[in-house]
């Protein structure tokens, strides 16, 4: 069975996530979106909150498990058996900071290979930090996050 680990903190999830899972869907048998914690980070919705959104934006995708986890991402997919990591690339800079986790991932774990997958190009300015900005503010992000998601925020 082939597993991939989609990792983020998804805080929010936005629509350019949705979009990278959906098309790293057909190439894996199992996709879990594994949501990291990091107790340095100061976040803007809980775990639970993050993990229930997340779980009810795809919950009418039988391959998709959604999980948090804490600690080192490539100990989350031994724990997972995932032989496979899915990261979306929006320009340049995170396709340097990305090749960087993903070759010292490579060197802690060498049977997982991380699969970039570029953003759309309509998508390559969405992030989490600036829908939360948004939030923050009271703004109107329902261009940038799922529908399902909605109802949550």
């Amino acid at each position: 069975m082939k597993i991939a680990l989609f990792p983020g903190s998804f805080d929010p999830i936005t629509i350019a996530h949705v979009d990278i899972l959906k098309r790293a869907l057909p190439l894996f048998d199992k996709m879990v979106v594994g949501i990291g914690l990091n107790s340095s980070k100061q976040s803007y919705l809980s775990a639970e909150q993050r993990r229930d959104i997340v779980s009810d934006v795809f919950s009418d995708f039988k391959q998709v498990e959604v999980r948090l986890y804490e600690g080192l991402t490539v100990d989350f997919c031994r724990e997972l058996h995932a032989q496979y990591m899915v990261r979306g690339i929006r320009s340049v800079g995170d396709f340097e900071y990305e090749r960087a986790i993903a070759q010292i991932n490579q060197t802690m774990m060498p049977e997982m290979e991380t699969i970039f997958i570029l953003s759309k190009p309509e998508y390559s300015a969405i992030s989490s930090t600036i829908v939360r900005d948004i939030l923050r503010n009271h703004g109107d992000v329902r261009k940038f996050v799922p529908e399902k998601a909605l109802r949550h925020l």
